[in-house]
């Protein structure tokens, strides 16, 4: 079917009739302003709702990254979708219902629908730390008895802001007797997230629920992008609750997820969501995005996950098969480990001074083709890496899609082009030892920082101390061009800072960029 399935207009047109209780007469007249084909798809590669609003969609061979916008919907949650948007309903009933369905349907004791897992850890903290006590509810994020949330550092992540948006403080700690002489009247939660890494450390899920079982403290386990399991296996271990993705292996919608947990913990989390006036009235998951979520829901433990594994595996074959004539590539199938991203990933290792592209052009050259084609990211460049790999992932692609994946590489890999080194800059070798006061231009705002750098010919290092964190930073400088790169250790979630600039005399200028929090510039004055 290619990069767009199509849908039967027999299982997407089955309506569910006029709302109860609107007049016989008015619901005739409006039905008959209404298209008689409310749901069609029409879009093309070429051509879509997308590309009119100057948006190329992706040919994605890369996972289930919410960037590029998590799964594609099953067709059965599109119709649940379409269904549900004909009708209101009391969404405490709604919930209630769709709850318990969940609930039966992965083995354990509650549920609830949430938009996204995300939404699930906030949901789970606030029911750890204020229950459904209104004053306490209504005081968050300032007034709390417990504002603690004991987190194994293994599991820190950027996801773990879902804890910090309540007002919680994390607690890290790295042994079972750390985390028992951390666990006190103010701790509301333990979050683990579930990870091949986490199983191998000293405190593995387990652990963590055995210690906090000890001391009567309930545990989260972030089990974001695997898969479910009836009945389900944190449950069984003692968790207290479990999150998941919709948007990920359930392919229901992007922005649903679902909370598993005990039946107090559950009541106490869908008392903060909406449409209730508490913390998390933000968080709203419409019955649409609920009704597809159940159909997901339903759907996964229907479908053929041994199957699917062997057509990803088949997929993967194909394109290593059409690519075997390239003189210079070697192929290596890596399996996966534990419940996340279960399916086999293809990787072609070559090099570049021999096949005539790098990793970073390859890449380039794809997401720039037609269809758009993104990978894992790749590695490889000039001039001084020229050990090249990419990585694809089948996961979300669509059957056919193999096809349009091999011809792609192999059109690239049998006429590679020219490709020339970047220019080196030339010239006197700049000083840039010392320290500066650097100002960073953001998009909005400024930044005040500091570099205090130590020169060895044209190796940089030094440090970094920004307004709130500082960090190492290391470079390199050719001429008058300066590059220096820093991470700045925030919890899970590091700040990287890559700076590129010009250097004059006392003064340097040119751009920062901060990966996936944009560009921006900044200039530097030297003490």
């Amino acid at each position: 079917m290619g990069l767009f399935g199509k849908w039967s207009r027999r299982d997407l047109l089955k309506s569910s009739g006029a709302v109860a209780g609107v007049a016989a007469a008015p619901a005739a007249a409006l039905a008959s302003t209404q298209p008689k084909d409310m749901v069609v798809h029409t879009g093309t590669v070429e051509k879509n709702l997308f590309t009119e609003i100057g948006v190329r969609p992706i040919l994605n061979a890369r996972g289930t990254y919410t960037i590029i916008s998590g799964s594609r919907s099953l067709p059965q949650v599109k119709q649940a979708m379409f269904e549900a948007s004909h009708y209101y309903v009391q969404m405490d009933e709604m919930m209630e219902g769709v709850g318990k369905e969940l609930a039966r349907l992965n083995g354990c004791e509650s549920a609830m629908a949430t938009n996204g897992c995300e939404s699930a850890i906030v949901l789970a903290t606030i029911a750890c730390v204020a229950g459904s006590n209104i004053e306490k509810c209504q005081a968050l994020p300032y007034i709390k008895a417990k504002d603690q949330v004991i987190i194994p550092k293994h599991s820190r992540n950027p996801y773990d802001v879902g804890v910090r948006v309540v007002g919680a403080e994390l607690v890290e700690v790295e042994t079972p007797d750390e985390m028992r002489a951390k666990i006190s009247g103010r701790t509301a939660m333990i979050y683990i997230m579930s990870d091949p890494n986490e199983a191998k450390s000293a405190l593995p899920i387990q652990t963590v629920i055995n210690i906090a079982n000890e001391k009567k403290i309930p545990v989260f386990v972030d089990a974001a992008a695997e898969e479910p399991m009836s009945p389900n296996v944190y449950m069984k271990m003692g968790a207290s609750f479990v999150g998941y993705s919709g948007g990920k292996c359930l392919r229901a919608p992007q922005s649903s997820g679902m909370l598993l947990g005990k039946a107090d913990l559950i009541k106490a989390a869908w008392f903060q969501a909406s449409p209730h006036h508490n913390y998390a009235r933000a968080l709203k998951c419409s019955k649409e995005e609920t009704m597809g979520l159940l159909a997901a829901v339903r759907q996964w433990y229907k479908r053929d996950h041994d199957g699917e594994q062997r057509m990803w595996r088949a997929w993967m074959s194909h394109v290593a098969t059409r690519l075997k004539p390239i003189n210079g590539l070697t192929f290596s199938y890596l399996e996966p480990e534990g419940l996340s991203n279960r399916a086999t990933r293809l990787r072609i290792d070559w090099d570049a001074a021999e096949v005539g592209i790098t990793g970073n052009e390859l890449e380039k050259r794809l997401n720039d083709g037609s269809p758009r084609i993104m990978t894992e990211p790749s590695s490889g460049h000039r001039p001084d890496m020229m050990a090249s790999h990419i990585t694809l992932m089948p996961y979300m692609m669509n059957a056919g899609d193999e096809k349009v994946l091999a011809d792609a590489l192999l059109k690239i890999f049998s006429n590679p082009g020219h490709y020339e080194n970047p220019p080196a800059p030339t010239g006197a070798l700049a000083s840039v030892g010392g320290t500066w006061a650097v100002t960073i231009q953001y998009t909005c705002g400024l930044g005040e920082q500091h570099f205090t750098l130590k020169q060895d010919g044209n190796t940089l290092t030094g440090d970094h101390k920004g307004e709130i964190y500082n960090a190492t930073l290391k470079g390199s400088v050719h001429g008058d061009q300066v590059k220096l790169q820093s991470a700045m250790p925030v919890g899970g979630n590091a700040i990287r800072w890559t700076f590129e600039g010009t250097v004059r005399g006392t003064s340097m200028s040119g751009t920062a960029n901060m990966g996936e929090y944009g560009p921006a510039t900044f200039t530097a004055v030297r003490a």
